[in-house]
C-alpha cells in the first residue's frame, strides 16, 4: 500500500539562493526516502526467497529421521564410541533407504517414458473403418 504525503512547503521570505538551497534539500530527502524504500523492497523480496529455500531443505527431515530413530533407539547411558555407531548405522540405513527410493522413482520414470514411446508407437485408427469407408 502506498502512502503518498503531501509537501506543503512553507513560504519562506528570505533570499532566493536560500529558497533554492531548500528546494535542493528537499529533492535530495526525496531522492533518499525513495532508494530507502527500494532498498526496503529488494531486502523484504530476498528475505521472502530465502524463507522459501529455508522451508524446503532436503535435508532436515533426512536428519530428522535418523535423530529421532536414534532416540528411540538408545536407551539409558551409553558410552560416546556406542552413539557413534548407533549414528553411523543409521545414516547408513537412512541413505540406503533413500537411495532405494530414488532408485524406484528411476525405474517408475523409465517406465512411463517406455509407456509413453509405445503409445506414440501405434496407430490410432482401426484398418477396419478405412475399409467401410472405401465401399460407401
Amino acid at each position: 500500500i502506498e502512502i503518498k504525503s503531501q509537501k506543503i512547503m512553507a513560504h519562506y521570505k528570505g533570499a532566493a539562493s536560500e529558497g533554492t538551497r531548500a528546494m535542493n534539500l528537499m529533492k535530495k530527502r526525496e531522492k533518499q526516502r525513495e532508494e530507502l524504500e527500494r532498498l526496503k523492497q529488494k531486502i523484504s523480496e530476498d528475505h521472502a526467497v530465502k524463507s522459501k529455500f529455508e522451508t524446503i531443505d532436503k535435508y532436515s527431515t533426512h536428519y530428522d529421521a535418523v535423530e529421532e530413530q536414534l532416540k528411540s533407539s538408545t536407551i539409558g547411558l551409553v558410552t560416546l564410541e556406542e552413539m557413534k555407531e548407533k549414528r553411523e548405522t543409521l545414516v547408513r540405513e537412512r541413505e540406503k533407504q533413500i537411495a532405494a527410493n530414488a532408485a524406484a522413482a528411476e525405474i517408475e520414470r523409465e517406465r512411463k517414458r517406455k509407456r509413453k514411446q509405445v503409445a506414440a508407437g501405434t496407430l490410432s485408427f482401426n484398418m477396419d473403418e478405412d475399409e467401410e469407408e472405401e465401399e460407401e
